[in-house]
């Protein structure tokens, strides 16, 4: 009887282990964003994820972006989720080149990303390969006070020329063209960074973040011969290095002062001060050298597979997905920024509009000094801009330093 009994059990066992259905895969993701909307954003888009996937149980692990650049080294090289955020550029080229990202360059020729995500593949690029898929960027360029310009007889400027010319005018009425706030370093990396894409391109950017030419270079001091050409005559308002990017906005809303170089999340700040659509706008950084490829600083998020991840399978259906264009549309929505498949919608934000234009047409897009170069250098090459802002006279000393922490950086 007893052993009739455990028969009987046994056949029921396997009976329903037949007709049971399968159990669910993990899909683990680390994501780098606490705030309210990217946060929002990243778990509405899990969520459509999950029911598109029932099969797959969907594991997220959300943490702020500071934690997430220290925890990344650690996880990758030991319990690596499946999807992980980073960044594009040279700042995912340490762990392209440890080995530590899958090349998912099948996943782009499949899902027709070499069109959709165009704008982003040189970015996504190392040795002729792609290791990730992007979700959102946002624009920078040139923010100014169209009603000043109107009452001054003032064009927007598509040249260096015209900037130089619209500078000096402003100047004259007693307007500083341009505000800026170079307390905390980064604001100034944004001003060379165009001048260098306008100046020498794409190439000769990365070159430089990479440590593959000096500081030094003759390509490099141009970038700075043209800076000067603002600097010296005033053309930047004073104080700068005392105030931070929010506080250099109160002259420009006060109407002192004409242009900011700066990001499209400056919008908000500048509204909430009281201006109105009528008296802001938006231009593109202007050509400095004719013929050179207009390349964007367009600070770009994305998904990673790492090496070691347990369901690449389901990682790459999940990379795949958030590459849709209505799913870009919805989440880029949610956080006030660009989509980046070219078959996505904006919204009827003249801004939102403009970057869009502004970087999907771009020739390659720069992801911002101080991620495009490794952190010891970035912090040293903001500090040497600043001081260049300050006494340009001390450029010389300034990049001979930088060549030395290069040096040192790089080997």
């Amino acid at each position: 009887m007893f052993n009739t009994l455990k028969r009987t059990a046994a056949a029921l066992a396997v009976a329903s282990l037949i007709s049971a259905p399968a159990l669910a895969a993990d899909l683990v993701i680390n994501f780098d964003d606490l705030n309210e909307a990217p946060k929002l954003g990243f778990e509405t888009a899990v969520e459509k994820f999950k029911a598109a996937n029932p099969d797959i149980n969907v594991i997220v692990n959300i943490t702020d972006r500071e934690a997430h650049k220290t925890a990344i080294r650690n996880f990758l090289s030991a319990d690596a989720p499946d999807v992980t955020s980073w960044y594009p550029g040279n700042r995912m080229a340490p762990f392209v080149n440890a080995g530590q990202f899958t090349d998912v360059s099948d996943l782009w020729e499949s899902e027709g990303f070499n069109d959709s995500l165009a704008s982003t593949k040189s970015a996504m690029t190392i040795d002729g390969k792609q290791w990730g898929v992007p979700y959102t960027y946002y624009q920078w360029g040139i923010y100014y006070r169209s009603d000043i310009f109107a009452a001054q007889g003032i064009e927007v400027p598509t040249n260096w020329e015209g900037l130089l010319a619209a500078s000096a005018k402003l100047k004259e009425a007693g307007i500083a063209p341009f505000t800026i706030g170079t307390k905390y370093l980064w604001t100034a990396a944004g001003v060379f960074d165009y001048l260098n894409l306008r100046t020498n391109g794409y190439d000769v950017h990365n070159d430089l973040t990479a440590g593959k030419i000096k500081y030094t270079d003759p390509r490099i001091v141009d970038v700075f011969e043209k800076w000067k050409e603002l600097v010296e005559p005033g053309y930047f308002i004073e104080n700068h290095a005392t105030m931070s990017w929010q506080e250099a906005l109160a002259p420009f809303i006060k109407g002192e002062a004409a242009m900011y170089v700066m990001g499209n999340f400056s919008v908000a700040a500048m509204r909430e001060g009281g201006l109105t659509d009528d008296q802001i706008d938006y231009f593109q950084f202007p050509e400095i050298t004719p013929g050179v490829a207009r390349a964007e600083e367009a600070p770009t998020d994305a998904f990673f597979i790492p090496s070691n991840a347990k369901n690449p399978e389901d990682a790459r259906k999940f990379l795949a997905f958030v590459a849709q264009p209505d799913i870009q549309s919805e989440w880029n929505a949610t956080i006030g920024q660009l989509p980046i498949n070219k078959n996505s919608t904006v919204g009827d934000d003249k801004f939102i509009q403009k970057g869009f234009e502004t970087v999907s047409t771009a020739e390659g897009l720069a992801q911002f000094f101080d991620r495009d170069a490794p952190a010891e250098m970035a912090k040293a090459g903001m500090e040497g801009f600043q001081e260049f802002m300050i006494k340009p006279e001390r450029l010389d000393a300034i990049l001979k330093r930088l060549d030395k922490v290069q040096e040192r950086v790089y080997k």
